[in-house]
């Protein structure tokens, strides 16, 4: 192995470690997404702590790599980047994997960034992800979700 690819891998290590102390010690699981033709792994924040944290204090994704918010009931979820050192794009998304609204986020602001309507789901991406792919809202379906219940 060359020099370069061995300090690359260190760091890859060293930020892998420091998300992981950021949140707490958990490694949260992933689940394989689609948008169309492209593939996504997502982290999975599931619960009040997870989405609470979110992304926060990561330097940088991997290519194609996110997070899935899970909200259980649905409910008009709202987004902000506090503690948030890269700028994400975060795709809000219906029971049926339709993409509702997509907002852009800048690093480290307390912004409010909200869905449209009740949503069962937000999808957190690298800055500029689902435009630089032609996603556009209305029109992009997430495939791969959790089942999400039906709204009361």
């Amino acid at each position: 192995m060359n020099l370069s690819k061995l300090i690359a891998a260190a760091m890859a290590l060293l930020a892998a470690l420091a998300a992981l102390a950021q949140a707490g010690g958990r490694t949260l699981p992933t689940r394989p997404l689609t948008a169309g033709v492209h593939l996504i792994t997502a982290e999975v924040a599931a619960d009040e702590q997870a989405r609470e944290t979110g992304l926060m204090f990561r330097h940088g994704l991997e290519p194609n790599h996110g997070m899935l918010f899970v909200f259980d009931p649905a409910m008009k979820a709202c987004m902000w980047m506090r503690n948030t050192l890269i700028p994400l794009s975060v795709a809000f998304i219906d029971r049926d994997g339709r993409v509702v609204n997509i907002e852009e986020m800048q690093a480290n602001t307390d912004q409010v960034h909200c869905a449209r309507h009740e949503v069962p789901f937000a999808l957190e991406m690298a800055h500029g992800w689902f435009s630089e792919r032609g996603l556009r809202p209305g029109q992009t379906v997430i495939g791969g979700l959790p089942q999400a219940q039906a709204s009361k």
